[in-house]
């Protein structure tokens, strides 16, 4: 009977570790603290990209999947994170890694050149040309050292609408709220340009446009993932768990604005109905 009480317990506990959970307690924290997490505070010198700027520039202000602590200085004008803070960016970044596949996490992707197998866009620019840079293999073996067995395959996050983006989404770009700008001012063209200026005449997107405004948003909406989410964080109100700063302005004062609630019902992978304004 006791066994039976004592497989019964080992099955409720399994039920209830969460995937990344799981991962964090297959990564080595030792490991991360003293290798992998300096990485994010090293000096750039160059990059391969848009960017310069260590992966804190942008990770601890902005509402990305990899929201990392803010950090300490020194006396001596060196920063650190202390433990209790790097425990908190430890579980943060194991849910960006799948333990044992280096090649299929993205905290490893997202940085690393498309012509390396890495993803096609990362905001904050492509540091690592190949998979032999230094800090890019230091990482993959702190990854590839994890046990993968007793780790959860990962969910398939939802597929987004592009029908519900290209009759609904696409009017809030367009859409006026009292004392705040409209997202074509500023999200006309280049690697932002998911609200592209418009030919002189016509006051709507036609199909190909949408489809290339579409492609340009999907690099700042995580799937299954509102408040990871840059297009939901955006323009969040930082009470309200936004970004630390947008320069377009608040477009949503809370999370119960209904427009915010219709998108983060989308980003979900639901059928909310259009509400804009």
């Amino acid at each position: 009977m006791r066994s039976m009480e004592g497989a019964a317990l080992l099955v409720v506990v399994a039920l209830t570790v969460t995937p990344a959970q799981a991962h964090s307690q297959t990564l080595d924290f030792d490991v991360y603290r003293s290798r992998v997490e300096p990485i994010f505070y090293a000096p750039r010198g160059g990059g391969h990209g848009p960017s310069a700027s260590p992966c804190v520039t942008c990770h601890v202000h902005s509402g990305t999947p990899l929201k990392l602590q803010p950090l300490q200085e020194a006396s001596d004008g060196s920063v650190y994170w202390t433990e209790a803070q790097s425990r908190q960016n430890f579980e943060m970044v194991s849910r960006l890694v799948i333990p044992g596949s280096p090649d299929r996490s993205r905290l490893l992707l997202k940085p690393l050149v498309a012509s390396a197998g890495g993803a096609r866009f990362h905001v904050g620019g492509k540091f690592y040309p190949s998979r032999d840079d230094p800090q890019w293999q230091m990482i993959a073996a702190w990854v590839s050292a994890a046990d993968a067995s007793a780790v959860p395959a990962p969910e398939t996050p939802p597929t987004l609408d592009f029908e519900f983006f290209r009759t609904c989404v696409q009017q809030i770009f367009k859409s006026k709220r009292e004392g705040r700008m409209e997202c074509v001012h500023c999200h006309g063209s280049g690697g932002r340009g998911f609200a592209q200026a418009l030919p002189e005449g016509r006051d709507y997107w036609n199909l190909e446009e949408s489809r290339e405004n579409f492609e340009i948003l999907q690099r700042y909406v995580e799937p299954g993932r509102p408040l990871a989410s840059r297009f939901l964080t955006h323009p969040l109100a930082p009470a309200a768990g936004g970004d630390g700063y947008h320069s377009g302005g608040r477009r949503w004062p809370s999370q119960d604005d209904t427009e915010w609630r219709m998108l983060a019902a989308w980003v979900r992978g639901e059928a909310p109905s259009c509400q804009v304004g």
